[in-house]
């Protein structure tokens, strides 16, 4: 990509010093900026990165693009004495998504898309895995799934990259949309609709209406895949089966790829397929869907079983995200502190329960839930009751409705703690942690709830 590439596919007000410049590499972060390199100034809650361009400038980058900045004599005459450019728009992050746009055209391999309410990192993660095995796979970083970490993803791809497999994630309607129409799947997945967000979308159906928006730029041949056990994702499949081309993967309900003979063990979980074995290396039932959607993925790029399995078995997970730590005196701490919503804390709370030793539940407030916040988090207050959990702490105002409804349905009041901040947490598990204790800790991610796994560990 150079610079007139550039000028051609996003939109501009006025151009500053106009040069054919080679781009190999775009960032929005002044710290990565190199030679040949274009910086995006990208106005942030903390910092506006449009007042960083000379920064920009003196690590080396050629050309910047900025959607506030108006030029003096001075910096004209820095940008000839240089050799910059500077690209003035409207709107830097639309100009940021017009160039992944334009980077997806020029990418000829398949692109794996992965939205859903709970487990759109962990699945992005599995599928990567068992690609890999046989594809110069590319992906989404951490959880870098919106509308900046998208096309940075893109932007990011390298010429021996096969497939790429990008995680959409959104608060509001309309955002996949966006997204889908930048990456332009070949392969879309949806691992379920839950609630998350559902303060922002007000019901399961308008989760769903956004998860579908995935359709919008999938490949008129692409493949969806679905998972069947979800009851308004089951529903829409029986209403449109005749209509995509839709793989099923599920535990409950009969789908095309079927996960049976279950075996749930702590750190682990086995499983056939189709009258094959497969074998997870983390607890959980979640992962199993993980893994079935990974297995379904695989055979539409014809990937054989060996590798397949292969790459379930060595999948790792993005940091925060149900990390198991071991600690002396066979401790575990679960670190799923990046973020919750009730799908994934109703299933984190369900695999500590099934863990052998005292279990320690540390849940914070789940966000984004509106008028569904008080019911939502009453209903983990039951999961917990009902798992096979010892100590229950929380931290957060709408946290103490865990509480409540576990005491509520015979949870032991004595072992129910709740918090208004972290470190009473900390204080408190500082004493209570002993030896083959099993501790989860997981909170929507505004709660911070990464300083009380540090603290602990």
């Amino acid at each position: 990509m150079n610079s007139i590439d550039i000028l051609k596919n996003i939109k501009y007000e006025k151009v500053y010093n106009e040069l054919n410049l080679n781009i190999n590499k775009i960032v929005i972060d002044t710290r990565k900026c190199r030679e040949n390199s274009c910086y995006i100034g990208i106005k942030g809650e903390k910092q506006d990165g449009n007042k960083l361009y000379l920064e920009a400038f003196e690590k080396d980058a050629d050309l910047v693009i900025l959607d506030n900045y108006e030029i003096n004599e001075i910096d004209e005459k820095y940008l000839i004495d240089n050799n910059k450019m500077i690209i003035k728009v409207q709107d830097s992050i639309s100009a940021l998504g017009e160039l992944a746009k334009y980077k997806r055209s020029l990418f000829k391999n398949p692109v794996v898309a992965i939205t859903g309410s709970a487990g759109k990192t962990s699945t992005k993660d599995m599928v990567y895995s068992v690609l890999k095995e046989k594809m110069h796979a590319h992906k989404t970083i951490g959880n870098q799934n919106n509308h900046i970490g998208l096309p940075l993803t893109i932007l990011d791809l390298k010429p021996e990259n096969e497939v790429l497999v990008l995680e959409m994630g959104m608060n509001h309607l309309k955002e996949i949309s966006y997204l889908t129409n930048i990456a332009k799947p070949d392969v879309a997945i949806i691992t379920n609709v839950g609630t998350a967000h559902i303060g922002n979308l007000g019901s399961r159906e308008n989760i769903l209406k956004a998860k579908l928006e995935i359709l919008e730029g999938l490949n008129k041949n692409g493949t969806i895949i679905i998972n069947n056990d979800n009851d308004l994702l089951h529903e829409w499949y029986l209403k449109n089966k005749g209509l995509h081309k839709i793989i099923t993967i599920g535990i409950n309900n009969e789908s095309d790829f079927l996960a049976k003979d279950i075996i749930l063990e702590d750190n682990k979980g086995k499983f056939t397929c189709n009258n094959l074995n497969y074998e997870v290396p983390v607890g959980g039932e979640h992962f199993i869907y993980n893994a079935l959607v990974a297995i379904a993925t695989a055979t539409i790029f014809d990937i054989n079983y060996d590798s397949v399995k292969k790459g379930i078995k060595n999948f790792e997970l993005s940091s925060n995200r149900m990390s198991i730590i071991k600690k002396e005196k066979d401790i575990t701490i679960i670190d799923d502190s990046y973020n919750a919503n009730y799908d994934s804390m109703k299933y984190a709370v369900k695999y500590l329960g099934s863990l052998n030793g005292r279990n320690i539940a540390v849940l914070g407030t789940m966000k984004e839930l509106g008028n569904y916040s008080k019911e939502l988090h009453k209903k983990i207050g039951l999961t917990v009751k009902n798992e096979d959990i010892d100590i229950l702490i929380t931290v957060g105002d709408d946290a103490y409705y865990i509480n409540e409804s576990a005491e509520e349905n015979g949870f032991i009041k004595s072992n129910s703690y709740h918090f208004n901040n972290n470190q009473e947490a900390i204080d408190l598990l500082n004493k209570l942690i002993k030896s083959k204790d099993n501790i989860l800790i997981k909170a929507s991610n505004s709660l911070n709830f990464k300083e009380i796994v540090d603290a602990i560990k």
